[in-house]
């Protein structure tokens, strides 16, 4: 299964979640591959911790080869690190991708990155793509390499306006390019049970017939831990609420 985590809005988790679901995948045996397509890499620096700092291809160096034409195509398993958890690889992102970024588009590069994946179909169980905050080159790519998108949303007025016309922008990449690609669901993330607004708003998406899943994610500060030890949940502290909601959420995703 390849899912794409997108949001244009930057902030509401979205590295976060694809590497604590991918964590859990990998955990549970499946061989899974993150593709980090954010040049900001925290996703990259998530799984590799300081090693995220060292000189290596990922995926600027992927896109770059599909610019030069060789009777070789470009391969993304050229681009794939072992991170240190078992069964879990990844493609790393650099700030790199920004400077490609123009010339991909011109050129029409749309698609490598599907037909890339279509490739290592056999070779993993399960990927996961962690996007930057904007509808631009790299997140069409992803939308129309995947099969399923996850929303994460952070129960603000703001963000809930924003969803109507991300979810436009996803069905429009479905209609013209990607038909087997689904909505899973809007993933509620930094809830807090207690407080009036989020209960509220999330309540009102639900009415409004958005697919919300459940459960929602807590807010909590472990996972600043978490981030700074380099250390996915599952593998920080498997019994913490907020890894027992992950793990939740990923049954709920099986």
């Amino acid at each position: 299964m390849r899912r794409v985590v997108f949001n244009q809005k930057g902030g509401v988790g979205k590295s976060t979640i694809t590497c604590n679901l991918a964590a859990i995948a990998a955990q549970q045996g499946q061989r899974t591959l993150v593709i980090d397509l954010d040049r900001q890499g925290n996703s990259s620096r998530y799984l590799l911790g300081e090693d995220a700092d060292l000189e290596m291809q990922g995926a600027a160096e992927f896109f770059d080869a599909t610019l030069k034409f060789s009777v070789r195509a470009a391969k993304l398993e050229d681009y794939i690190v072992e991170t240190p958890w078992e069964n879990l690889h990844l493609v790393p992102a650099s700030a790199l991708l920004d400077d490609l970024h123009s010339k991909l588009e011109s050129r029409y590069k749309i698609y490598k990155l599907r037909d890339a994946l279509l490739e290592l179909e056999d070779d993993y169980d399960s990927v996961w793509i962690d996007t930057p905050p904007a509808l631009n080159f790299y997140t069409r790519s992803a939308l129309i390499a995947a099969q399923g998108c996850l929303i994460p949303f952070d129960c603000d007025d703001f963000s809930r306006r924003a969803l109507y016309g991300l979810l436009e922008s996803v069905k429009e990449i479905q209609a013209d390019h990607n038909p087997d690609l689904a909505i899973e669901g809007i993933v509620v993330n930094q809830f807090q049970p207690r407080a009036v607004l989020p209960q509220r708003t999330v309540s009102e998406l639900i009415d409004e017939g958005l697919p919300v899943l459940q459960p929602y994610l807590s807010s909590s500060v472990k996972i600043k831990e978490s981030h700074e030890l380099a250390r996915p949940m599952i593998h920080l502290d498997p019994r913490h609420k907020l890894t027992q909601e992950f793990m939740a959420l990923f049954e709920t995703l099986s």
